[in-house]
C-alpha cells in the first residue's frame, strides 16, 4: 500500500482504533489519578524508576507511557497521537501502528534508563562510600515524605533514583520521525500560522531535544526518552521499509 495513497483517501481527520483507544485509557488513568491520589500512588506503581530503585518493576517499561504528569502534558501528547497517529495507523493497519507505539515507548524507557546510569555513575565518583551508602539506604524515605539532602551532589543522586519518568512522549516522538519520514513534504502549521515541512519540523524538534538534554535546560523534562523514541522510530521504518511493508 503506498502511504500517500492512504493518506488521501482515508482523511486526516479520522480516529482509528488503536488511537481511539489509547487515548482513552490515558485520559482514564490521569481521571483516576486525581481523583485517588490522596490514597494510592499510582505514579509509584506505573511511572518508570531507575533500576536501583526499591520502587523499580519490570512492568513500568510499559505502564509508564499510560501516566502523564497532568492535564497539560496528557492534552500535548494525546494532540500530537492523535494528529500523527491516525495517518500512521490508517497506513500500517492497527496491529503495525500498535507494534510501533508500544517499541519506540519501551525503546524511550531503555534509553532514560541508560542516560540515568551515565549519570549516576559521574556523580557516584564524586561521593564517598558512606555517603553511597546513605542515599541508597535512607534516601528512598526521604523522597516519600518530600525531604532531600542539604548536599547539592547527593540530593542529585537521589532525585535521578526516586523520581519516576512517565508520559507517551517517548513513543509519540516516533510517531512524529516517522510521521517525517513517510511524508516529508507535507506542510504543518506551527502554533496553526507558521508554515514548515514535516522533515524540517522533525530535525528541528530532534536537535532541539538533543541541546536540552546536553545543556540540562528545561530540567524535569525527559529529553532523552524523546529521543530514545525518534531513534528506535528511525529504525524501525528503516526496516519495514526494507522488507517492503509499506
Amino acid at each position: 500500500m503506498n502511504a500517500n495513497q492512504s493518506y488521501g483517501r482515508r482523511g486526516f481527520m479520522g480516529m482509528p482504533p488503536v488511537v481511539l483507544n489509547l487515548i482513552i485509557i490515558n485520559a482514564l488513568l490521569l481521571i483516576i489519578t486525581m481523583m485517588f491520589g490522596d490514597k494510592i500512588s499510582l505514579y509509584k506503581i506505573l511511572g518508570l524508576f531507575y533500576v536501583s530503585s526499591p520502587d523499580f518493576k519490570t512492568w513500568q517499561f510499559v505502564s509508564y507511557m499510560f501516566m502523564h504528569g497532568g492535564f497539560y502534558h496528557l492534552l500535548f501528547n494525546m494532540f500530537a497521537l492523535w494528529m500523527f497517529g491516525s495517518i500512521l495507523e490508517q497506513v500500517w493497519g492497527p496491529k503495525r501502528f500498535l507494534t510501533f507505539y508500544m517499541v519506540t515507548g519501551i525503546g524511550a524507557g531503555l534509553v532514560q534508563l541508560l542516560v540515568a546510569f551515565i549519570r549516576i555513575q559521574s556523580i557516584e565518583d564524586i561521593l564517598t562510600p558512606e555517603q553511597l551508602h546513605d542515599v541508597y539506604t535512607r534516601g528512598p524515605e526521604l523522597w516519600e515524605q518530600g525531604k532531600t539532602y542539604i548536599d547539592g551532589t547527593m540530593a542529585a543522586l537521589n532525585r535521578i533514583i526516586n523520581t519516576p519518568t512517565v508520559g507517551a512522549s517517548g513513543a509519540v516522538f516516533g510517531i512524529l520521525l516517522a510521521f517525517g519520514m513517510m511524508f516529508p513534504n507535507t506542510m504543518l502549521y506551527v502554533f496553526f500560522a507558521i508554515p514548515i515541512k514535516a522533515k524540517y519540523f522533525v530535525i528541528i524538534y530532534g536537535v532541539a531535544e538533543l541541546y536540552f538534554g546536553i545543556t540540562g535546560t528545561q530540567d524535569g523534562i525527559a529529553h532523552f526518552a524523546h529521543l530514545g523514541g525518534m531513534v528506535f522510530g528511525f529504525f524501525m521504518v528503516k526496516y519495514w521499509k526494507k522488507k517492503g511493508v509499506y
